[in-house]
């Protein structure tokens, strides 16, 4: 089965973000998954105290929330996990594992809610009925008979704080760090940058800084697809007078204009709020550049006026005119004090950074010539981001994705804690470093041990409060599991949610290895392409959804999830479970840690029984930061995580804020950068949520019943011999020893950078090698890939005609 034949659509889109397009897409998801009824009072309690935690992104939720805080996107979200849709039985007796193989991805998790757990069964191919406890039971028999190197523990970004705890707990005391994540995909670059660069592993915003700022650098990240609920704040400071500077690929709609659809005022009107008041367009792998040029135009007026002998504000001002007249001293001192930054905070740098000379000579080093040329901005451009700077006596800095998946991706970061440190901007209210997370919870999992490095783990606590010696050894990360996997080395994936064949690079290298797996164990909500293909042992584990109530031995349970801006909050499900069938995921843990454990000091089935016992022993395993846990479960606003460097006390080998000074400004490629040559980005549409597609439609790029798109600069078209609408195949330009292609590519023009081109993610993941990450924190690269196209002879499967 493939979807119903899409007769694709190319027009450009007039509206803003947000308005009444939102509003349609919201209806219409509803209807489509038949909950049209129960949505909108279900949607009232999202994001709120004692409501549930949006499934989808991130993003704060504040203490004061909206009348109806949510999003369209996370309306999406939540409408797909509580659809009246089930794949059961009925469904897996119809449909062999070979043919759900031919399905598309958006067709798969359309069929709804897994409803009973299952087993592959290589003698009809499909997926069977089986008892929980026998599953446990193989399961854990097969793991007892694996050494544990040879096995991955992945968990995707939406398992709650108790669940991922108890996950991680059982990996170790199994005996393995090979614990994968979703964060490793997305977020390591920030993960290892920002301890390098502050000595906090997240950013150090909040929201109260965004109603206390001057202005706001908002740097590659899509707001209107990724965390729309984030426009409320960047209205809110447009609305004080808030400059926000944008640095981003592609004119992005959110980022451009928005209507509040919470607005009567704004709906009924159609008045816009301009939410970018400069926008530049970087090309893909220039960040470092664009940023350099923002610190070299900073760095040199500030050199210019060290050498003129003049202050910025004060002038002669700053001088007494009678050296003998106290009242005169006083008042050129008062003068001098408002103004002895200059351009650059010299107090702030002097006594909280080291490697500020360094930087500096480095920039004052790069010529504009080359900062123009590997940006794709011009001189004055840089010029005025920094003018814009140095006026802001509090700037935020806003990033996400479009700086972390790049093979420079810990530098790129670098350069943005740079730019923050040259004027003090991190530490005080109004600025501050916002580092967008994607997943519900992805950052949180860390926080409760989520991670394949045994130093950010407390494994003597472990130790000593469950009695075993965890493993010491450097697991597994994503990208080493997918190495792994491909040798065949991992013989066992264990996968806490998510769809992790989608989501990795080098999809038919990783498609041919993960059926080779002798145990592929998933835990999920819905279907998808990670469990069509499979291991010889195949087990498909449904469980309860974060909006479902979750009803234990004493009682309803709830769970905590932390936000992007470390922030700790409650959740309760609110709805009727999709079958009576489906286990916790905490109650699926605790299942299969026993029947491979035996008997531990773990109490699995107390913590499963009441989970303000799995809190309790988070607080025991980190009291610092999960201080009165159970109290503050419910907190408006969410319990804020202690970080250090908020307050400017800096957790670095230095003890200072470290200044760190990339040593190239653009990638190095194994290929000639011929004229035939793009660099590639992979985007999300307005209908996905990562990996999980929702629909056809692209909103805001005006792309309607297709997801095979290459968006591409005009010019290039008519350079490089294409029309609009010409299929391409869109080949990889590097590793010349493998070929990686996609096929059958409709070309859009769009306003993106001359010699740059988008496609959507995943359905771009195959043509990116497995190598092609950043060396550090081994995150993808999928923002940056040299392709070529040539033109296809496939015709497109997404309409009858092609």
């Amino acid at each position: 089965m493939t979807s119903k034949a899409r007769s694709p659509e190319i027009r450009a889109y007039s509206g803003p973000a947000g308005g009444w397009g939102s509003a349609k897409s919201v209806a219409e998801i509803t209807l489509k998954e038949h909950v049209a009824f129960r949505g909108p009072g279900l949607l009232s309690t999202q994001n709120k105290p004692e409501g549930y935690m949006c499934v989808s992104c991130a993003w704060a939720k504040p203490a004061k929330p909206h009348p109806l805080e949510f999003c369209e996107n996370g309306a999406k979200a939540t409408a797909w996990e509580v659809t009246s849709r089930r794949a059961d039985r009925a469904f897996f007796d119809k449909h062999p594992l070979h043919e759900l193989e031919t399905w598309e991805d958006h067709d798969l998790e359309e069929q709804g809610r897994l409803t009973h757990p299952m087993r592959w069964d290589p003698a009809t191919d499909r997926y069977v009925p089986v008892a929980w406890a026998d599953a446990f039971e193989e399961i854990g028999r097969e793991l007892r008979g694996l050494d544990p190197h040879q096995v991955d523990f992945y968990t995707s970004g939406r398992a709650s704080l108790e669940t991922s705890y108890m996950y991680q707990l059982f990996a170790r005391m199994y005996g393995s760090n090979n614990m994968p994540d979703s964060s490793n995909m997305c977020h390591e670059s920030s993960s290892v940058a920002l301890p390098e660069s502050i000595g906090a592993s997240v950013g150090t915003a909040v929201l109260s800084d965004f109603q206390n700022t001057d202005c706001i650098f908002y740097i590659a990240q899509n707001v209107g697809t990724s965390s729309p609920r984030l426009l409320h704040d960047l209205q809110d400071a447009v609305d004080r007078g808030v400059k926000i500077v944008t640095f981003n690929l592609l004119r992005e709609r959110g980022l451009e204009r928005f209507v509040n659809p919470q607005s009567p005022s704004q709906m009924l009107t159609g008045k816009e709020t301009k939410i970018s008041s400069e926008y530049y367009q970087v090309k893909n792998g220039g960040d470092i550049a664009a940023l350099f040029g923002v610190c070299k135009a900073l760095i040199e007026a500030d050199d210019a006026l060290k050498a003129s002998g003049k202050s910025r504000v004060a002038g002669d001002d700053g001088k007494p005119k009678d050296p003998d007249n106290a009242a005169m001293v006083a008042f050129a001192a008062s003068i001098l004090a408002a103004d002895k930054k200059h351009v650059l905070d010299h107090d702030f740098i002097r006594e909280h950074t080291t490697g500020f000379e360094e930087f500096a000579e480095a920039a004052r080093g790069h010529q504009w010539e080359e900062l123009e040329r590997v940006s794709g901005l011009s001189r004055s451009q840089m010029t005025q981001a920094a003018d814009t700077y140095a006026k802001s006596d509090a700037v935020m800095m806003v990033y996400g994705m479009g700086l972390t998946q790049q093979l420079m991706g810990v530098q790129n970061v670098h350069m943005v804690c740079n730019l923050a440190l040259l004027r003090g901007n991190i530490g005080k209210s109004g600025a501050n470093i916002c580092a967008v997370r994607g997943h519900s919870n992805v950052q949180g999992q860390r926080t409760v041990g989520i991670t394949e490095k045994p130093g950010l783990a407390p494994l003597d606590k472990l130790s000593e409060l469950y009695g075993f010696e965890p493993p010491r050894w450097t697991g597994r990360s994503t990208v080493e599991t997918c190495e792994a996997i491909m040798r065949g080395q991992s013989r066992a994936f264990i996968s806490l949610g998510g769809n992790f064949l989608r989501a990795v690079p080098d999809t038919a290298a990783m498609e041919d290895g993960w059926r080779k797996l002798h145990l592929s164990v998933q835990i999920a909500t819905k279907l998808n392409r990670s469990h069509v293909v499979h291991g010889e042992i195949a087990y498909l584990l449904p469980c309860l959804g974060r909006i479902e109530l979750d009803e234990q031995m004493t009682g309803p349970q709830a769970v905590s999830i932390e936000s992007s801006i470390a922030h700790i909050h409650g959740s309760r499900g609110k709805t009727k479970p999709a079958s009576p069938e489906l286990l916790s995921e905490p109650a699926i843990v605790a299942g299969l840690a026993k029947a491979t454990l035996g008997e531990t000091k773990v109490p699995w089935d107390a913590w499963v029984g009441d989970y303000a016992q799995i809190r309790d022993a988070i607080e025991r395993t980190y009291p610092e930061t999960f201080k009165d846990f159970n109290k503050r479960l419910f907190t408006p606003g969410g319990f804020v995580r202690p970080l250090p460097a908020r307050e400017r006390k800096w957790v670095t080998k230095s003890g200072k804020a470290n200044f760190l000074t990339p040593e190239k400004l653009f990638p190095e490629f194994s290929i000639s950068q011929g004229a035939d040559v793009l660099h590639l980005t992979t985007l999300r549409s307005n209908d996905q949520f990562n990996t999980t597609i929702y629909g056809y439609s692209d909103r805001f790029r005006g792309v309607e019943g297709t997801r095979k798109i290459l968006f591409v600069n005009p010019e290039d078209i008519v350079r490089l011999g294409f029309e609009d609408g010409d299929r391409v195949d869109v080949t990889t330009a590097i590793d010349a020893n493998n070929l990686r292609k996609v096929t059958a590519f409709r070309i859009v023009p769009y306003d993106i950078p001359k010699g740059c081109c988008g496609a959507y993610y995943p359905e771009a993941n195959p043509l990116f090698p497995l190598a092609h990450h950043d060396p550090k924190s081994k995150t993808p690269s999928y923002k940056l890939l040299p392709v070529r196209l040539s033109r296809s002879i496939e015709i497109s499967h997404d309409s009858p005609a092609g």
